[in-house]
C-alpha cells in the first residue's frame, strides 16, 4: 500500500529492473520483510499476482518451474517452518 494514500501499489517500490535486461533486483534484499522472504510459495501464486519475476519458460513448463522455485526458496521455507 502507498503510505500516503493507502492505495495499492502496482509493484514493489524496491523491485528495480536491471538496465537492458529482462531481470529485476531487490534494493532491500538483505533487510526485506518476512512476507518477501517467503514469497512466492507456488508458481500459481506468481501467476495470480502477475509477479514480475515469472518468465515465459515457466509458463511453458510449469512443473519444472515449480521444481526450480522450490529449490530457490528452500532456505526461506526451512526458516519459516522452524518458526
Amino acid at each position: 500500500m502507498q503510505p500516503g494514500t493507502g492505495e495499492p501499489l502496482e509493484q514493489c517500490p524496491w523491485l528495480k529492473k536491471v538496465l537492458d535486461q529482462n531481470m529485476y533486483t531487490c534494493d532491500i534484499y538483505y533487510d526485506r520483510p518476512d512476507d518477501c522472504k517467503f514469497y512466492p510459495s507456488t508458481l500459481d501464486e506468481m501467476v495470480i499476482d502477475e509477479c514480475e519475476m515469472i518468465e515465459k519458460k515457466d509458463l511453458v513448463n510449469p512443473k519444472q518451474a515449480q521444481k526450480e522455485l522450490d529449490l530457490i526458496m528452500e532456505d526461506s521455507r526451512v526458516e519459516f517452518e522452524e518458526n
